[in-house]
């Protein structure tokens, strides 16, 4: 069998038009944060969190995916209500846009099953650290529970497997 090697130059990236890049973050965050008042089982599902991860494979920036996390991390903390510290999403999710683009880069980000493993394996890095400043930094009642957070990540799996066939129509070559 032979081995072959794909340089940097070699692999897609992938940009995006200016709406795309506004719009969906916007209306994955605002779906984030109304939805589960409405239907209190989508609560389980982070779209944002799913944004993040899909950008950030696509354009295979480093830069780009920090800014990218950051952002919508930031937004999402904004609109989380008075309860909620200014700053964990957007810790959590700018680690996670930072690691999906390193990633981007070494993988085949355009296969199924790559797909599903990369979010499951995100979504727990995301709520670790998450809970871990919340925890340790914020000082916040939190209480780890492994049997939901599986729950969370293969549900997000699967609906980042769909949502990325769907997002994968908005891509420009760069």
């Amino acid at each position: 069998m032979a081995l072959t090697y794909t340089s940097r130059e070699q692999i897609e990236v992938y940009r995006f038009s200016l709406p795309v890049t506004i719009i969906v973050p916007l209306l994955a965050v605002f779906l984030q944060v109304f939805l589960p008042l409405r239907m209190p089982f989508f609560s389980i599902f982070d779209l944002p969190l799913l944004v993040v991860i899909f950008f950030a494979m696509a354009r295979r920036s480093q830069v780009a995916g920090l800014a990218t996390g950051a952002a919508i991390g930031l937004l999402q903390d904004a609109l989380a209500g008075a309860n909620h510290p200014l700053g964990l999403y957007g810790i959590a999710k700018t680690v996670v846009g930072y690691g999906a683009s390193s990633l981007g880069v070494k993988l085949d980000v355009e296969s199924v099953g790559t797909r599903f493993l990369v979010v499951i394996g995100f979504d727990i890095i995301h709520e670790l650290i998450y809970f871990l400043v919340a925890r340790g930094m914020v000082r916040l009642n939190m209480h780890w529970n492994w049997a939901h957070e599986l729950e969370s990540a293969l549900a997000n799996a699967v609906l980042g497997v769909l949502l990325f066939a769907l997002m994968d129509r908005l891509k420009d070559r760069a």
